[in-house]
């Protein structure tokens, strides 16, 4: 690796601020460098990050933070802010076990005044702060939010903006505009920004204006006033509309392009000294500076281990087939069910290459819905299919899916319409940390009026589960599945129905029963043979359905075993393991139930089966609480 010279030198934003901005430029280079190496070596985001290089540097060299508040949304664009920010040395253990999180989190560091792993919040929580300023009389502080990646499509950045205009807060809102979210960004906004860009009068007539501001910076307030709104006229007349941000009251400025360091200087520099809400819009490329990722943006987002030098992304060397991930299985069978079905229909909010969502989408494109990154939408818009007869497939990652929980509730739970929720991502998701985990699905899911909550052992389940739910209206009805591989490598088989409500035996016990839902039942699959070797004969059971719950087999094992455990890898308080404790009591059981799932904490990254192993789900934690639950004595 080459040398570092000026990066070297820097810790923290203040020795940023003591180089020449002549120098700025090689510590874009030498930044960039850095990122990819350590990528390259500790998979995370690779694109994004890339693309936010020169703005990184720009806005830590001519803002004071941590005084001046700054916040990445979504987080994943935060790297090179985390490097300049005193975590340099900490870096190569991002979205480790123990490690720095891949997302600005609050306590990690005081530059991390805002966690944002989700997106679409930046622009409120930097508005919320910039009152709290005000309030306490603090006229100097700034409040910045870096908005990129897709995240402006959210509803709530334009709720936030719609505020923002009649607040009179200092607040700068900058538009990383990309183009993209993971997948190429959707919608008429991504429309109006390219209109912006590539308007040549409009561009003219911007630079003019922002030359002539600058030119008089030190005029009075009411004659810098007057050109300020000369300016926005004549800007917004040579546009087909109005501009939709100044509409809102927020002034305008760009768009600028992202990768001139010492031109985003002086940019910042002038907006610096501009009270109240303004708005910068900056034109990045998304994976800048590394060929592959510039020409391939959508598999370069989060690659995986490559080779810096080459581009060549490195695969596993295993030649034996595995068994496939679980969003292959739902992408090939929402596929074959749409083509036996003409009334399905599939909605994603950004995630169509995540939840492999494009393979419908390369067939069929036109039954498949990307609404952006607007999860409330996305829910609403398939009740509103599902009112006039459609079966949409509202395909959402489930920590994303709790960004509209009252649409769930009051859109189609209670009007009973056919929606079938697919929960991607449920369980722990391992190297994304706490902001992605998919936990409380099952506790959210269950307490809803007409929801079906189910869960498929395996890749075979996940396919009859959606061929089920699809049938005939049973009103809503959620599919949780893991990330990842299954465990089959033979699960292209007929369709078969499952019974709603039907849960079945795995294998049969004397000693214990033991309850589990979903994918994380094939860890006790992995430990018959050691139990059986200590003498423990245990019946297994894989639920399937949380709701509802499969009495026959609730009532069997409450008449033939005095101990029972649940498992899921969802939360304990509120999940599988309380509905069925809640079950036992109205029966008046009078065995012992031990419920295993995740503790009543955040659980933060590492590896699944790191986590796991935290959380006493993987196949040794299980094997010892079973062990010692079966030789406890029963206490009444």
């Amino acid at each position: 690796m080459k040398p570092k010279p000026l990066l070297d030198k820097i810790q923290y934003p203040a020795d940023l601020r003591k180089l020449k901005e002549e120098e700025l430029p090689q510590l874009c280079d030498e930044l960039r460098e850095f990122v990819i190496d350590a990528v390259s070596k500790n998979p995370g985001h690779l694109g994004a990050n890339l693309g936010v290089i020169e703005l990184t540097v720009a806005i830590h060299y001519v803002f004071n933070t941590p005084n001046d508040l700054l916040v990445w949304d979504v987080g994943h664009q935060a790297y090179a802010h985390k490097i300049l920010t005193g975590r340099k040395e900490l870096f190569s253990t991002n979205r480790t076990y123990k490690g720095i999180s891949g997302f600005p989190r609050m306590s990690e560091s005081e530059y991390d005044c805002f966690g944002t792993g989700h997106s679409s919040t930046s622009i409120s929580a930097v508005l919320g702060m910039a009152v709290a300023s005000r309030h306490s009389n603090d006229k100097e502080r700034n409040h910045i939010a870096v908005i990129g990646d897709g995240s402006l499509t959210g509803g709530m950045a334009f709720e936030a903006l719609n505020h923002a205009g009649v607040e009179n807060a200092n607040v700068l809102v900058i538009l990383n505009d990309n183009q993209m979210a993971i997948d190429q960004n959707v919608g008429a906004l991504k429309e109006y920004l390219t209109d912006i860009t590539t308007s040549h009068a409009y561009n003219r007539v911007k630079t003019n204006v922002w030359n002539l501001l600058s030119a008089y910076r030190n005029i009075g307030v009411f004659l810098r006033s007057v050109l300020q709104k000369i300016g926005r006229g004549l800007k917004s007349s040579l546009l087909k509309q109005s501009n939709l941000f100044e509409s809102l009251n927020l002034r305008y400025f760009g768009p600028v392009d992202g990768h001139d360091v010492n031109r985003l200087v002086k940019i910042l520099s002038d907006l610096k000294d501009i009270k109240g809400p303004k708005i910068l819009h900056v034109l990045t490329l998304k994976g800048k500076g590394f060929d592959k990722a510039e020409k391939d943006q959508i598999k370069w987002h989060a690659p995986g281990y490559f080779d810096k030098k080459t581009g060549e992304i490195i695969v596993s060397t295993v030649k034996e087939p595995g068994p496939p991930k679980y969003q292959d299985v739902f992408g090939e069978t929402i596929l074959k069910l749409a083509e036996m079905n003409s009334q399905i229909v599939a909605v994603t909010p950004a995630m169509a290459t995540g939840s492999s969502l494009n393979i419908m989408t390369d067939k069929m494109p036109e039954r498949v819905f990307d609404v952006g990154i607007a999860e409330q939408h996305a829910v609403t818009f398939s009740a509103g299919m599902a009112n006039r007869g459609l079966i949409p497939f509202c395909n959402i990652y489930s920590s994303f899916i709790q960004r509209a929980y009252d649409q769930i509730i009051h859109d189609v739970a209670l009007q009973n319409l056919h929606v079938v929720f697919c929960l991607d991502r449920a369980g722990l998701v391992g190297e994304d940390g706490a902001t992605h985990h998919g936990l409380f699905d099952i506790a959210y899911m269950n307490c809803i009026p007409n929801m079906i909550v189910s869960s498929p052992m395996n890749e075979e389940e996940l396919r009859n589960l959606m061929y089920t739910a699809q049938l005939k209206n049973n009103g809503p009805f959620s599919i949780r599945y893991p990330r990842g591989r299954g465990v089959m490598t033979d699960w292209r088989k007929p369709f078969n129905e499952i019974p709603i409500g039907k849960g079945r035996k795995i294998c049969d016990g004397k000693d214990i029963a033991v309850l589990s839902i979903g994918h994380i039942g094939n860890n006790i699959s992995k430990i018959y043979n050691r139990l059986k070797n200590e003498g423990l004969n245990i019946a297994h059971y894989d639920m399937r359905f949380v709701k509802p719950l499969d009495e026959e087999i609730l009532n069997h094992v409450f008449s033939n075993y005095e101990k029972i455990i649940t498992v899921e890898d969802g939360v304990i308080k509120g999940g599988f393991g309380s509905v069925v404790l809640d079950y036992a009591n109205e029966k008046k059981y009078k065995g012992d139930i031990l419920k295993l799932g995740i503790p009543d904490y955040f659980v933060e990254q590492g590896t699944i089966e790191e986590l796991q192993e935290e959380c006493e789900l993987d196949p040794e934690g299980i094997f010892n609480k079973i062990k010692s639950f079966t030789l406890s004595k029963i206490i009444h």
